[in-house]
């Protein structure tokens, strides 16, 4: 049995700040009456044994350990919620990636349809459907056509070699894709990018003879889907452009 030998009225224990200092005397007494200590003849008496026993039922729930059941319980819910956390991190950056991937698809598509409204805008001799090209046809009813010519900015009306031209065909993969050529026809190219599948172009012209009143006019509609590698979804676009013809004619 251990035993601490001192004297009562030279101890005083400090409490913690804002507290009144209480005699060490008082204070052994409070855990004597407890059954801490035992105190004898000014000396202090404290089993290892007892202490101990005492402490593990004065101690509150946190201040033990965790068995192996709660131990393996909290390292099962951090594993479940670490995988839900690192999935939910893949799903975005893959739909990050898709996003892009079609944004660069659709870009394609708008830099084409650009490019075609400004060439119609600044050329002339509207010529809408098949035929020869040489004398300015509308195609105003409801359908339209697939076919359209002109005149390009700065170009000899008599000759039909230089007209530029826009259509829609099919590639040998069977993609629905806008063509264009500068030649009449002839050394024809693809405009738009094979992960764009055109399902409908329609050009409508109005005004394009010079005996009428009317300023020529082209409207243009597209309709397909749009789609890029390693994606699944479709994205499906309907557009519709006009390019009027800025020489007057009259």
């Amino acid at each position: 049995m251990k035993h601490t030998s001192l004297r009562t009225t030279n101890y005083v224990l400090r409490a913690s700040r804002g507290f009144t200092p209480t005699p060490i005397g008082t204070w052994l007494s409070r855990c004597a009456s407890r059954g801490i200590v035992r105190l004898r003849q000014g000396r202090v008496f404290a089993p290892v044994s007892t202490l101990s026993k005492r402490s593990a039922q004065q101690c509150p729930d946190r201040c033990r350990g965790f068995t192996l059941v709660e131990t393996i319980v909290a390292t099962a819910l951090f594993t479940v919620v670490m995988l839900i956390a690192v999935g939910s991190l893949l799903s975005i950056v893959s739909v990050n990636r898709k996003a892009q991937a079609l944004h660069l698809v659709m870009n394609n598509l708008n830099v084409a349809l650009d490019g075609m409204v400004r060439a119609i805008r600044t050329g002339s001799n509207y010529y809408c459907g098949g035929g020869d090209y040489e004398d300015p046809q509308d195609c105003s009813g409801v359908d339209g056509d697939t076919v359209f010519f002109f005149e390009p900015f700065r170009g000899e009306p008599d000759d039909p070699e230089d007209q530029w031209g826009y259509w829609f065909g099919w590639d040998v993969n069977g993609v629905g894709r806008i063509y264009k050529s500068e030649q009449g026809g002839a050394n024809e190219l693809a405009i738009t990018a094979s992960t764009v599948n055109i399902e409908k172009l329609q050009f409508h012209v109005i005004g394009s003879s010079r005996s009428d009143e009317t300023q020529p006019k082209v409207v243009i509609e597209i309709k397909g889907t749009a789609n890029a590698e390693n994606v699944k979804a479709r994205t499906t676009f309907h557009i519709q452009a006009t390019a009027v013809q800025r020489i007057l004619d009259l």
